[in-house]
C-alpha cells in the first residue's frame, strides 16, 4: 500500500474517532451541573476596573458518629466520596419508614459505584436510637452497610450539624429545629458543600438525584483541556 493510500486511511479511521471524542468531551462539560447554594463569604475586589466576586461556598464540617456496629466513623473516612444524607429515628411512624425505602432504592441504583457514593442516615432521636436499634432498622429495611452508615452521636452535635452545618432548617422551611424532621435528602459533593436537597417522596426530584450523583461523579473532569482529557483517555485505554 502507497503512503498516501496508508494516509488516507489512518485519516479515514481518526477523524471520526476524534469528532466524536471532542462532541463526547465538549457535551460533558456543557452538561448544567447541581448548583451551590450556602456560602461562608464572598470576597468582593477590583482587578482592571471589573468587580469580581470571589465566593467561599460552604463546607460541612466533619463530625464522629457510631454507625449500626458501634463503630466510631467521621465524613473524613469517606476519602472524597459524594454523600446523599437523611435525617430520622427508628421511632417515627410516618415518614422515615418511606424514605428508608426510597433511601434503598437510590442504593440499588448505585451498587456499582459504591466506592464512590455514600448513603448517610442520622438518628434525631439518639437518647432512644442506640446502636442496637440503629442495627435493628438498618435489618429491617436491607441496608447495605459498604456504602450506607445508619449514625447516631451526642444530640447537640446532631443537631448543631443539621441547622448550622446542612441549613436543613434553611432547605425545608417546615422544619421544627427542636426536632428535625424532614423529608428532604441532601447531597454533597466530594469537598462536602451542599450541592442540592430532594423530597424523598417526589419521583421528580427522585429522579433528578438520580441524575445528579454521577454528573458529580464527572465535575472532577470540567476544568481539563481537550489535551489533558485525551491523555488521560490514553493512559487508561
Amino acid at each position: 500500500m502507497s503512503k498516501k493510500a496508508l494516509l488516507a486511511l489512518m485519516m479515514a479511521i481518526l477523524l471520526p474517532t476524534v469528532g466524536y471524542l471532542l462532541t463526547d468531551y465538549y457535551s460533558k462539560r456543557d452538561t448544567q451541573m447541581p448548583g451551590r447554594y450556602f456560602y461562608d463569604s464572598i470576597n468582593v475586589s477590583k482587578k482592571n476596573g471589573k468587580t469580581i466576586y470571589d465566593t467561599a461556598w460552604h463546607h460541612v464540617n466533619n463530625i464522629e458518629f457510631t454507625n449500626q456496629f458501634g463503630k466510631r466513623v467521621s465524613f473524613t473516612d469517606l476519602k472524597g466520596k459524594i454523600i446523599v444524607l437523611d435525617f430520622f429515628f427508628t421511632r417515627c411512624p410516618s415518614i422515615c419508614p418511606r424514605l428508608a425505602k426510597a433511601m434503598k432504592k437510590l442504593q440499588n441504583s448505585f451498587t456499582n459505584n459504591d466506592s464512590i457514593v455514600q448513603f448517610v442516615s442520622i438518628s434525631v432521636d439518639p437518647v432512644h436510637d442506640s446502636v442496637a436499634e440503629l442495627r435493628k432498622w438498618a435489618e429491617k429495611f436491607n441496608v447495605n452497610p459498604d456504602s450506607w452508615w445508619v449514625l447516631t452521636g451526642n444530640r447537640d452535635s446532631i443537631y448543631n450539624f443539621g441547622i448550622h452545618e446542612m441549613k436543613a432548617d434553611i432547605a425545608d422551611v417546615n422544619v421544627d429545629t427542636a426536632f428535625i424532621h424532614t423529608e428532604n435528602f441532601f447531597l454533597l459533593d466530594k469537598e462536602r458543600i451542599i450541592r442540592g436537597w430532594y423530597n424523598g417522596f417526589d419521583s421528580t426530584a427522585q429522579k433528578k438525584l438520580v441524575r445528579d450523583i454521577p454528573l458529580l461523579m464527572l465535575e472532577k473532569d470540567q476544568k481539563k483541556t481537550f489535551g489533558q482529557f485525551l491523555k488521560g483517555l490514553f493512559e487508561n485505554s
